[in-house]
């Protein structure tokens, strides 16, 4: 059982959109730029995609459950911890250039590409015709739910992951996506059938390298 109901959740997603208003549309360029990095041949490109993903992290950790969804839920200020602790990780990452990130030959990448995609794009269509209205509405890049759907894209290309930034979006599929059933919001469904296939897909891609080395 929740602690709060269906309403008092849009409502926190409505005064949080109104406030922090047009963060959203930063949060779009940005996750379009790094679907643009993906076949860039810059070599920074790695760098630059973890970044932006370590910027959403921490802006989801300290504004939305910090300063919105804890006035409904005192479990927020536990999820705020939990995202920025994943900020850090993919900001070190960022920083210590031992990761890459790119569109690869492999059949994971049909799984990435379909993820990135619903985050981007299907998902909001998906709230619309659910009868959700911006802006009591869970949006890219500023809302935990579609940050881990996107995340999941972006880890599926890259190499080697390391299976500590797997941990925290693994754990919130199943948290989102449950409550995503209680509280009908049917664009975070596909949270919760997501994060199994794609901690599958990153070990039999570790289990490859490891055999091909």
């Amino acid at each position: 059982m929740l602690p709060f109901t269906h309403d008092d959740f849009l409502e926190v997603f409505r005064a949080y959109n109104a406030a922090i208003w047009p963060a959203q549309i930063v949060a779009y360029a940005l996750g379009i730029a790094a679907v643009i990095l993906l076949v860039s041949p810059n070599p920074a490109r790695s760098r630059a995609i973890l970044a932006i993903l370590a910027l959403m992290w921490l802006w989801t950790a300290i504004v939305y459950h910090w300063g919105f969804f804890s006035a409904i839920n005192r479990v927020a200020f536990l999820f705020s911890a939990l995202f920025v602790l994943q900020g850090a990780l993919l900001a070190w990452f960022a920083f210590s250039g031992q990761l890459m990130v790119g569109l690869r030959g492999d059949v994971a990448r049909v799984l990435a590409i379909g993820l990135i995609a619903y985050a981007l794009l299907l998902y909001p269509v998906i709230g619309w015709l659910a009868g959700q209205r911006y802006p009591s509405v869970p949006v890219f890049g500023v809302a935990p739910c579609p940050l881990v759907i996107f995340t999941f894209g972006l880890l599926l290309l890259t190499r080697p992951v390391p299976l500590i930034l797997l941990i925290i979006p693994t754990l919130w599929s199943v948290v989102g996506g449950s409550a995503a059933f209680l509280l009908h919001v049917p664009q975070d469904w596909a949270l919760l059938a997501s994060g199994l296939p794609v901690v599958a897909a990153l070990l039999a891609a570790r289990r490859n390298n490891a055999a091909a080395a």
